[in-house]
């Protein structure tokens, strides 16, 4: 998702740090964390997310990659 996507607009702050809690816990599975990761302010009608001011795209981006990895850790039989 390009941070340019008009989607992106429609994602409030309470949504956002729902999506942020969501990375911290998966996350930590692949020794990731933010522990300061919060919402930061709105820029055209996108909310910013600050780990160095990210467009809300970032996260999401992040979340995805974090969902196909978690994905492709419980196919694999030599994972743990």
């Amino acid at each position: 998702m390009k941070p340019t996507d008009p989607r992106v607009r429609f994602y409030t702050e309470a949504q956002i740090k729902t999506l942020i809690a969501e990375v911290h816990e998966r996350g930590k599975k692949f020794g990731l964390i933010w522990p300061s990761a919060t919402t930061d302010t709105t820029l055209d009608g996108r909310v910013l997310v600050c780990f160095n001011t990210a467009p809300a795209t970032t996260l999401l981006n992040l979340l995805n990659l974090l969902l196909d990895a978690d994905r492709d850790s419980d196919d694999d039989p030599c994972v743990s």
